[in-house]
């Protein structure tokens, strides 16, 4: 410090002032970043969570605070440019007026779309049967595609494009999420990188840097000492089936290999019967809903949720089945464990692909002239992306009440019971795991429910934020009161780019079904913002003829062969670069390491 001190005395004022301003600004933004850090959304709550259970499961918290920021973004996007500009639009604010959809060159059959509103005497359980079911009042509101009918709402003198800013504004969102996804994930693969280094190095990491220094409490201490046992106990496992694997004969490799076989055949038939039941059950619900009596309350309330709670139990019996199976395929531990989360990922996500299948199919259903003159099935589906938007809502609200559900009603009665009844049958059974690729699973279905119905229902972020939101406090409460922690954790350096990779996949699974839906389907011709176009996509060179002609080239330039197979080229040369460049460093990796092997061995090296 003296040194510099002298150093000032014979710099310029300008200089001074500019060392000076400098280190202000520093001195600024650090304390800014740290009173930021008091606004974070629950870091009190996580913190605590941290200090009682350790890493591994505040990572599963950390990540539901990920899930209810990104949901709130999307929310606002949505809402921004969407739903705001047609509610100013409605009430005249700014001198604003809208610009109904003409129906030009539309078939009036087409045209005809009754939404089911509460109309004369209304029974006090109808619009408990509409909150759950996305009917009745909520049909007509903006929670639904069919709400927005606009083709340009004019404020002052500016025009602003309802159905390209509806179409932007759902990519946005989806855009948004992958990016945000892509930078968390970046931390999570460094660690795993680490952690996925030969047995020594990940020895050393466990012996000396395996403690968790968050911890505060005496039982999260001595379970986190069980967890660095039984992961020393899991390597040291796969270090003894290795050797064997090592040493079994062909007659032994034929055993297994037949076995596995099997097993997958039986996975395949499982899966194949969930997706059958949920096609089937679809149709009929779809087929039927409408026959049945609104004043049938409890039918009727069946029958619409006759898919949603089809999927829930498909969600539930499959995991089971599958850690009954993978015990018997003789897998490193590490590895079972992770065929078994993708299984289960795909059963939960693949039951959504096929209820929107399902849809589809009925939507698409051209027999007997159906879709004449429409393209689509106009007499079932009048408005079908609402329809499809009411069931993405009503998969959303029965997670959400199922969650709550088997917190109240089976996770406090056993505890009551494990606390009071000294039974030895109760005992053994004794309280709940707290298991965190299951609840990772439950919340990556529900945001993936929440990314594909964006667009058939804007504001369903709104209903994803406030349903994660309560999740947070409802799970806090299980794990504190209600549940114990796994005695076999997964390990939270992996755990979290596990999450996020597991969430890449279900946000891959919304970016298909919206797509299809955007491109290929014939928009409805009765209600929404793209009645006037075969499909929802052709609002983007329609509105690109509008631009001056020069622009108009470029852009169906960039679009053309002409311009999409260089860059293709291109991407793909600078792929294999950054690919050469990895397997450089990788030589220069292995290089380092048996210099570390030397250094060990070698006093004087």
């Amino acid at each position: 410090r003296d040194s510099r001190q002298a150093d000032i005395k014979y710099l310029s004022g300008w200089k001074k002032w500019k060392r000076a301003s400098s280190k202000s600004l520093k001195k600024i933004l650090s304390e800014a970043k740290g009173l930021s850090s008091y606004v974070v959304l629950w870091r009190h709550d996580i913190h605590i969570i941290e200090g009682r259970f350790g890493t591994a499961i505040q990572s599963y918290f950390s990540f539901l605070r990920f899930l209810v920021l990104l949901n709130f973004i999307i929310f606002i996007l949505m809402f921004s440019f969407v739903t705001l500009p047609t509610i100013i639009s409605d009430y005249g604010i700014f001198n604003s007026t809208i610009a109904k959809i003409s129906s030009k060159n539309i078939e009036y059959n087409c045209t005809i779309y009754e939404p089911s509103g509460n109309k004369g005497l209304i029974y006090f359980y109808t619009y408990l049967q509409d909150l759950l079911t996305g009917t009745g009042f909520l049909e007509v509101t903006s929670l639904f595609y069919g709400y927005y009918t606009a083709d340009a709402v004019w404020i002052s003198i500016m025009r602003y494009n309802l159905p390209l800013a509806y179409l932007l504004a759902a990519f946005a969102c989806l855009a948004l999420s992958l990016l945000w996804i892509i930078k968390r994930s970046v931390g999570g693969f460094k660690q795993s990188l680490v952690h996925d280094a030969d047995p020594f190095q990940s020895y050393c990491n466990k012996v000396f840097a395996g403690w968790d220094f968050c911890i505060t409490d005496p039982d999260a201490a001595q379970l986190k000492h069980r967890s660095l046992k039984y992961e020393l106990q899991m390597d040291l496992e796969e270090e003894r089936l290795k050797q064997k694997i090592a040493d079994r004969t062909i007659k032994e490799r034929l055993r297994i290999y037949s076995l596995r076989i099997f097993i997958n055949i039986i996975v395949i038939a499982i899966l194949s019967g969930c997706f059958y039941l949920i096609y089937i059950v679809t149709v009929f619900s779809q087929e039927k809903s409408s026959d049945i009596s609104s004043t049938n309350f409890q039918a009727n309330l069946l029958v619409q949720y006759l898919p949603s709670i089809v999927i829930t139990l498909a969600n539930f019996i499959g995991p089971l089945i599958f850690s009954f199976l993978i015990r018997y395929e003789e897998y490193l531990p590490a590895f079972e464990i992770i065929l078994t989360l993708m299984r289960c990922v795909f059963l939960r996500l693949a039951n959504i692909g096929v209820l929107l299948f399902s849809l589809w199919s009925q939507i698409s259903d051209c027999a007997t002239d159906k879709c004449e003159p429409c393209g689509y099935n106009y007499k079932l589906y009048p408005c079908w992306e609402s329809d499809v938007g009411r069931e993405m809502y009503k998969l959303m609200i029965f997670d959400f009440l199922i969650i709550l559900a088997f917190t109240l009603f089976v996770d406090f009665p056993r505890k009551l019971l494990v606390t009071h009844c000294s039974c030895k049958i109760v005992q053994w059974f004794g309280l709940q795991e707290f298991n965190i690729s299951d609840n990772v699973l439950e919340i990556i279905y529900g945001q993936t429910i929440c990314w594909i119905g964006t667009f058939f229902s804007p504001l369903l972020p709104a209903i994803a934020t406030v349903k994660y939101f309560i999740i947070f406090y409802v799970k806090k409460i299980s794990l504190i009161h209600t549940r114990k922690t796994a005695d076999k954790p997964i390990r939270a350096s992996s755990s979290k780019f596990l999450f996020l990779a597991v969430l890449l996949i279900g946000l891959v699974l919304a970016f298909i079904p919206v797509g299809i839906s955007i491109a290929s389907i014939p928009s409805s011709k009765a209600c929404g913002p793209f009645r006037n176009f075969n499909t929802s996509w052709e609002v983007v060179p329609d509105t690109i003829l509008e631009f001056p002609r020069g622009l108009q080239q470029v852009l169906f330039g960039i679009a053309s062969e002409a311009f999409a197979v260089p860059f293709f080229i291109v991407v793909c040369l600078i792929m294999f670069y950054f690919i050469a460049l990895a397997g450089a460093h990788k030589q220069v990796v292995d290089q380092l390491k048996e210099q570390l092997v030397l250094v060990r061995f070698d006093p004087l090296y």
